[in-house]
């Protein structure tokens, strides 16, 4: 892999988690939001989602060291939350063919940061696949596609994916929760496989978060489980 993934820096240190009582609140509270939210958008004549998704961008300069941390090179670029922005965001998004490597795109649900150390990502892993760079584009559109539509089995398990365009290859990931769920895990490699139309035979990678602040890698030292 390229020297430029391997030294990843994801984030700095998180905040500790709330106790049990202030996070049972703030549930609470957010699925009010939710349904406010589904409730202003349907009299509006859209189509909500299930979740909410945001867009996030990271570019790095080939051969530099910087000293920005990982987390202020991500940058935000839009919130969506029906189906019709889903489209209208999308359609404008530059495609992966035309984006410079090293860049990671990354689609999370809302209130999740593509990090290692938040909150809702800090146990669980993700699911890598490699692809040649002349068709990532189109198995990166499927996954969006599936993410956003809640297609994927354990759907509430997912956090998002990222598409990494690197020199040689594109590296697709999906991100979820709990790397210790193992029927969690590998019902979400099933899924992915059959959203993608990949082969049984197509080998996928698994690595878990605290693997990857150990070693300060996304995709070396992965666990092949087919």
């Amino acid at each position: 892999m390229e020297a430029t993934e391997e030294a990843e820096t994801k984030g700095s240190a998180s905040p500790p988690p709330p106790d049990s009582k202030t996070a049972a609140v703030v549930e609470a509270e957010g699925d009010v939001d939710e349904r406010d939210r589904y409730s202003r958008e349907i009299k509006a004549g859209l189509h909500p989602l299930k979740h909410k998704f945001v867009f996030w961008y990271t570019r790095r300069t080939p051969g530099v060291r910087s000293q920005t941390s990982y987390e202020d090179n991500i940058k935000k670029i839009v919130e969506i939350s029906t189906v019709e922005g889903f489209w209208v965001c999308y359609c404008h998004l530059a495609r992966p063919s035309s984006l410079p490597s090293p860049t990671d795109i990354h689609l999370f649900k809302e209130g999740i940061r593509p990090l290692w150390e938040d909150a809702a990502n800090c146990n669980g892993g993700k699911w890598i696949l490699r692809f040649k760079k002349i068709v990532s584009g189109r198995f990166w559109e499927d996954l969006v596609l599936a993410l956003v539509g809640d297609q994927l089995d354990y759907g509430d398990d997912v956090c998002g994916a990222v598409l990494s365009i690197r020199f040689n290859e594109d590296i697709v990931s999906v991100w979820n929760r709990s790397a210790s769920d193992h029927k969690a895990v590998m019902a979400l490699r099933d899924s992915i496989k059959r959203h993608l139309k990949l082969p049984h035979s197509y080998l996928m990678e698994y690595k878990a978060h605290d693997a990857s602040l150990r070693d300060n890698s996304s995709y070396r030292n992965t666990w092949l489980r087919g």
